[in-house]
């Protein structure tokens, strides 16, 4: 009888049974993570990331699987059945990923505006102050 290299290596005593395992996420983990990212403040995303041990790269790429409707936990089952999606179906997914991208873009717009508001209100005060001083300096040199 031959053995071959297959014959000798027993699992987990291979040349690279040492090395660390891939680790795979579930959709809802996921989900949840992107939900928890988007929620955390500026300063708490890399505490998030730290605690769970995953990597802003992580991050984006799971963001553009949600856009793809790749995460879709109803999908998932969906697609796994083998069945082809309907006409409609796949019309639906597309108008749901171009609503999830206009919040998205919505969000962003509004908070740029809030930004562009609160730095108005500062220019009109800088106005008022600076006028304020040029008429003070005017009434004191006749």
């Amino acid at each position: 009888m031959t053995m071959t290299n297959h014959d000798l290596h027993t699992p987990g005593q291979g040349p690279r049974a040492d090395r660390p395992k891939r680790r795979t996420f579930t959709t809802d983990y996921k989900l949840r993570i992107l939900q928890d990212y988007d929620a955390a403040p500026t300063g708490e995303k890399g505490a998030l990331l730290r605690r769970e041990g995953l990597y802003d790269s992580s991050i984006q790429l799971w963001r553009k699987q949600r856009d793809a409707g790749e995460l879709d936990p109803s999908a998932s089952t969906r697609t796994n059945t083998g069945k082809k999606k309907t006409p409609e179906q796949a019309e639906l997914e597309q108008l749901r990923k171009e609503k999830a991208q206009l919040e998205r873009t919505n969000a962003r717009m509004s908070q740029k505006l809030q930004q562009t508001e609160a730095a108005m209100e500062v220019l009109g005060k800088a106005h008022a102050l600076l006028e304020t001083i040029s008429e003070s300096a005017d009434t004191q040199n006749p």
